[in-house]
């Protein structure tokens, strides 16, 4: 840093140079060009008209906005939720697999009996499913897809949304799906994977994009062709996609389109309220309790007492 060399006080003549206001042992011909006051070297930035001193320098970053997104995110971040949440799905998919002594045929490993979202076991009492079932894939190229996009489509909505806000995305569109399946699927049908998630992250940079002015055609053609591969494709849950979808694409538009003033009152109560409204729906659904189902799951016949 240059600062200027020390000069004798004009004013004061031959006069002792005043003590620095920072380090009164420290005699000082130099004054900060916003306050005036005496400042050593040590204690002066160089700032675009003149030297301020590091008083000033503080006070002026405290009275300075920080640039942030249009959802409220700090600008120049790096994604952190989206590498974390590939890590667990790999673990968790290679925990599967030697559980169940095949890659290929993991799903009948210990970890999907006890974490596959299959409704008639959640109205049965075990809801943490409606979770779980989102980190478990049935074999390498379900979770090799879903990974591919999650590292694509997520690492830009996570710069926009910030950290937090891109995991409670994440796990309304997560939890959207489990919804839908619960509420209009087979009660008798496993359904795990990251899509349902995935499809809410669609959604969200659907909106973000549509928000920011950008090119809608290759979002939307992304969006299209994994739509086309959910209804050409057998054992896809079209429910879970589009409960996903849905979740998704509101949790992002309450977050982008929340008013600058109180944004963060605006944003929690939108997504505190998404959530009690999947609850509430979970809970709607009519289940008689104290009978036996009894069907086919994953090739296995099954009995469940509710």
């Amino acid at each position: 840093m240059n600062v200027p060399p020390e000069q004798p006080d004009e004013q004061h003549g031959a006069q002792p140079m005043p003590g620095c206001t920072r380090h009164p042992d420290r005699p000082t011909g130099l004054r900060c060009t916003r306050c005036e006051r005496p400042a050593c070297p040590d204690c002066l930035r160089e700032a675009s008209v003149g030297y301020h001193c590091v008083d000033c320098v503080r006070q002026q970053q405290r009275n300075t906005r920080e640039p942030v997104t249009i959802a409220g995110a700090r600008l120049g971040g790096k994604p952190i939720v989206v590498p974390v949440l590939i890590a667990v799905n790999v673990l968790l998919f290679v925990l599967s697999a030697v559980q169940a002594g095949s890659v290929a045929g993991n799903s009948g490993s210990e970890l999907f009996l006890r974490w596959e979202m299959v409704p008639i076991q959640v109205a049965a009492g075990e809801w943490w499913r409606v979770v779980t079932s989102g980190f478990l894939h049935q074999g390498m190229i379900h979770l090799l897809v879903n990974m591919i996009a999650l590292w694509i489509v997520g690492r830009d909505l996570e710069m926009v949304l910030g950290r937090i806000r891109f995991s409670a995305v994440y796990l309304l569109g997560l939890l959207g799906g489990s919804m839908f399946v619960f509420l209009f699927g087979s009660v008798l049908q496993p359904v795990v994977g990251a899509s349902t998630a995935l499809y809410g992250l669609f959604g969200g940079i659907a909106v973000a994009a549509w928000r920011l002015k950008l090119n809608m055609r290759p979002i939307l053609l992304v969006i299209g062709l994994n739509v086309v591969l959910t209804l050409s494709i057998p054992g896809i849950s079209l429910l879970g996609h589009l409960g996903g979808l849905v979740l998704g694409t509101a949790a992002t538009a309450a977050l982008i389109y929340a008013p600058a003033n109180r944004r963060l009152v605006w944003q929690s109560g939108a997504l505190v309220a998404l959530l009690l409204v999947l609850l509430a729906a979970m809970f709607t659904r009519d289940v008689a309790l104290g009978q036996t189902v009894c069907g086919m799951v994953r090739g296995e016949y099954r009995c469940y007492s509710l």
